[in-house]
C-alpha cells in the first residue's frame, strides 16, 4: 500500500465532505477503514491518521496564511 497516496486520497475526500470530517474527528481509524474499504493494521492506521491530521492542519494553516497575506 502506498501510504502517502492513500493519505492524499483520504484528505481530498474529507475536505470535500464535511460529514466525513466530523466522522474522522470522532473516530479516525473507523473512518479511514471505511474510506479504504479494508481493515488495516493498527500501526498502518496510526501512520495514516497522523498523515491525514497533519495534511488537514497544514491546509488550515495555509488558508490562514493566505488570508493574512491579503491584509498586506
Amino acid at each position: 500500500m502506498d501510504v502517502k497516496k492513500k493519505i492524499e486520497e483520504i484528505v481530498n475526500k474529507i475536505k470535500a465532505d464535511p460529514n466525513l470530517l466530523e466522522e474522522f474527528k470522532k473516530d479516525p481509524e473507523k473512518t479511514i477503514e471505511k474510506l479504504l474499504g479494508v481493515d488495516i493494521p493498527d500501526e498502518v492506521a496510526q501512520q495514516v491518521i497522523t498523515g491525514v491530521k497533519a495534511a488537514l492542519a497544514s491546509d488550515k494553516l495555509s488558508g490562514v496564511t493566505d488570508k493574512i497575506k491579503n491584509l498586506f
